[in-house]
């Protein structure tokens, strides 16, 4: 059962079809254009929409405001100190913010950032530093449907090529993202990140943590990885973090937060040049652009978020989801991570072919059939489009991610979801393919417009 109760209640909205209809065409068919008050279960994102305990609310009254030297600052960073031992700790005020301050001080034009897989912001981020953001997946990443436990690991044999090749010293950075959101939610192995970390330490590579879900990693490397069965989620994240030289981190997640994040480095040069930016960018480098309530909030949301209780509530409720999505005739990235179950809308789909977008298909149909928000990872998110908004390389997958808020659902929310995506898969020939009619050149899926394309029946 869920480690908590409720007390705080709010109530969600109940729309008829025609209604959602209306709302979407008027929303050019882009789920980010949506108003909540147009969407009844909201599994867009699991960022800044988790539930807020008790003892984050009270830490929130004690917030100080103080522009410089605020308490909340100094509780706000003992905690972060003590996580990850990183000398120096920047807050900001969300996950993008750090990659961009990290990536102006580091990156030089016309260089490399490898990854396992770069996040939709963070290669935005390398793109706009002029610099290639190139994804080194493990090959068992490649098979969606197969049992490997650590599909978000990096294929060290590829990234030991590049770090030997002839543009070796243009790579100036190594992320690794955990757990690895473009990747299906997979976690990344501590053996995996010993190996990557010994490698970039070999080749003068630093190393940082995309650790936007550090806890959840350390979760399911205590389920999944023999050595660590007996550590708490708390000692894996420690080790972890031991590891890097430094990290970025929308503490939106796994600081169970609605606002925040930090950059920690190891090395002084560099946080010197990231304090300068942070300063001229964000705010002093005492709230960062955070409010002292903030601050607090995060301190003890990272405190409660490696709560084995909590993280084992959190896993079982995201398999619950799986498990009725799969008895439906569903298919899913397998294994099932935490944050979120992926639909494989391309075997749901067939006649959609991917210049027809599936995945996004697909999300609309949850979203017209009831109510159900969502996102599309397939090749509107990932694909390449030309200057009309044709694809011209698709995805590797078509995918819907359905993300689940910290502690806001209740278990009859995820079945009402599973009930409406059984029903779908009755009739999924029903279902029409999109076309982009607007498409910006970056970020495409937040601010895209579509339009249906024909179908021969109504959903």
């Amino acid at each position: 059962m869920e480690a908590y109760r409720i007390k705080v209640v709010e109530p969600i909205p109940i729309t008829g079809r025609d209604q959602r209809e209306e709302a979407l065409a008027r929303a050019g068919y882009n789920m980010f254009n949506l108003r909540s008050g147009e969407v009844t279960i909201d599994l867009l994102t699991d960022s800044g929409t988790g539930a807020l305990s008790v003892a984050q609310q009270a830490a929130a009254a004690i917030g100080d405001e103080t522009y410089a030297g605020s308490t909340s600052f100094y509780r706000f960073h003992d905690v972060i100190t003590d996580l990850t031992s990183y000398p120096h700790i920047l807050p900001v005020h969300q996950g993008r913010a750090a990659e961009r301050i990290l990536f102006s001080a580091l990156l030089e034009p016309g260089h490399i950032v490898i990854s396992n897989t770069h996040f939709d912001t963070t290669r935005a981020n390398v793109q706009l530093a002029g610099c290639e953001a190139r994804d080194l997946p493990c090959p068992e990443a490649k098979d969606i449907d197969g049992p490997y436990p650590f599909k978000g690991n990096i294929d060290l044999a590829a990234l030991e090529e590049a770090l030997k090749s002839p543009d070796a010293d243009k790579v100036d950075l190594v992320i690794m993202t955990i757990t690895n959101n473009g990747g299906g939610g997979q976690p990344v192995s501590m053996a995996n990140l010993k190996a990557t970390a010994a490698l970039c330490r070999r080749h003068g590579v630093p190393m940082f943590l995309d650790a936007a879900r550090f806890a959840e990693n350390a979760w399911l490397v205590t389920q999944r990885e023999a050595e660590y069965k007996n550590n708490t989620p708390r000692e894996i994240a420690q080790a972890a973090f031991e590891l890097a030289d430094g990290c970025m981190a929308s503490l939106k997640k796994d600081g169970i937060s609605h606002m925040g994040g930090f950059l920690g480095i190891r090395d002084d040069d560099l946080a010197n040049r990231c304090l300068n930016l942070l300063t001229a960018t964000e705010g002093f480098r005492t709230y960062g652009g955070l409010a002292g309530r903030d601050l607090d909030m995060l301190a003890q949301g990272l405190a409660e978020v490696t709560d084995p209780r909590y993280l084992r509530a959190r896993a079982e409720a995201t398999a619950h989801l799986a498990e009725l999505v799969t008895l439906a005739g569903v298919d899913i990235v397998q294994p099932v991570g935490i944050h979120a179950i992926y639909l494989n809308a391309g075997r749901l789909l067939p006649h959609v072919p991917p210049e027809r977008f599936p995945g996004h298909a697909l999300s609309c149909a949850l979203y017209l059939e009831g109510g159900i928000r969502t996102v599309e990872m397939g090749s509107l998110f990932a694909g390449e489009v030309d200057e009309q908004g044709r694809l011209v390389t698709p995805a590797a997958h078509e995918l819907v991610r359905l993300a689940i808020p910290r502690r806001v659902y209740t278990k009859s929310h995820l079945e009402y979801v599973g009930q409406v995506i059984a029903d779908i898969a009755k009739y999924p020939e029903r279902v029409p393919g999109y076309r982009v009619i607007e498409s910006p050149p970056i970020l495409r899926h937040f601010n895209a417009r579509l339009e249906p394309f024909s179908t021969s029946a109504p959903l």
